[in-house]
């Protein structure tokens, strides 16, 4: 399989011999109606449970079934099933573990300490396992604006949720990655959930449309920005990459602005 970098690996700071996500990276991928940030979400689970990797994804999924991301990951070449079935991919199907008639006389703050378990639960089943007890394991959460709509708006829960995701990187060295939906947000709490997610990441991926509009061979553009980086002076600073994307088939097209004729 070729793992040639890309200009969306480079801008994650990826190189030949790194394959999974640096260890205790928080990625905040922020996107909007007009434009999708879910294929960002996608290359990163391809990376992760690549052949060259060691890595292990647990998956908390609010927005698509499993067919969904199985039907989409199968075009980039990766079996989710196969992945799912040897213990490398984890699947939190939210819609269906948060059915109503399971939830009765259950809290809000009881689903969410409820679903923190079970990731706690797969870690250890990670973490006995002989063969990937040392892996790069990667909590990934699509979407985070959908678990606000499933803790019945309460942001407060989300953002304990997010904290209790965030001791795990620390604790257990896992990584984080989190898409957003950051323009559905209406109430006054919104904006304090987005700057608490902007806060702990690491790394935040902005998926924007053109600034001068549609373009048959351009979907967008995606500014990633990588958070107190040690320049050469050794100051700490933020280190912006800009660039464009074409969603094709198969696979994912980036390029700087003006760099193809």
């Amino acid at each position: 399989m070729d793992h040639s970098l890309n200009v969306l690996d480079e801008a994650l700071r990826f190189n030949n011999a790194t394959v999974d996500l640096h260890t205790g990276r928080v990625v905040l991928i922020e996107d909007c109606v007009e434009t999708s940030g879910a294929f960002v979400l996608h290359q990163l689970i391809k990376r992760s449970l690549s052949p060259n990797s060691y890595g292990v994804v647990l998956f908390v999924a609010f927005a698509q079934p499993f067919s969904h991301y199985e039907r989409i990951l199968r075009k980039l070449s990766c079996n989710l099933v196969t992945h799912r079935d040897n213990g490398r991919f984890f699947f939190f199907d939210m819609p269906k573990l948060h059915h109503p008639n399971a939830d009765v006389g259950n809290s809000d703050q009881d689903r969410v300490v409820d679903l923190y378990g079970k990731i706690q639960k797969a870690l250890e089943v990670v973490s006995i396992s002989p063969e990937y007890k040392n892996s790069c394991i990667t909590i990934m959460i699509d979407d985070i604006s959908l678990m606000e709509v499933a803790a019945n708006g309460t942001s407060n829960n989300v953002v304990d949720f997010l904290h209790y995701c965030h001791t795990l990187t620390s604790e257990l060295g896992c990584s984080l990655v989190i898409l957003n939906h950051e323009d559905i947000y209406s109430d006054m709490m919104g904006p304090t959930l987005i700057l608490q997610m902007e806060y702990l990441a690491d790394v935040v991926i902005k998926a924007e449309p053109l600034v001068t509009g549609l373009a048959p061979d351009v979907h967008g553009q995606l500014t990633v920005i990588n958070k107190r980086i040690i320049d050469e002076q050794g100051s700490l600073r933020n280190r912006v990459c800009n660039f464009h994307f074409n969603i094709k088939e198969n696979n994912v097209e980036y390029f700087y602005p003006g760099s193809r004729s």
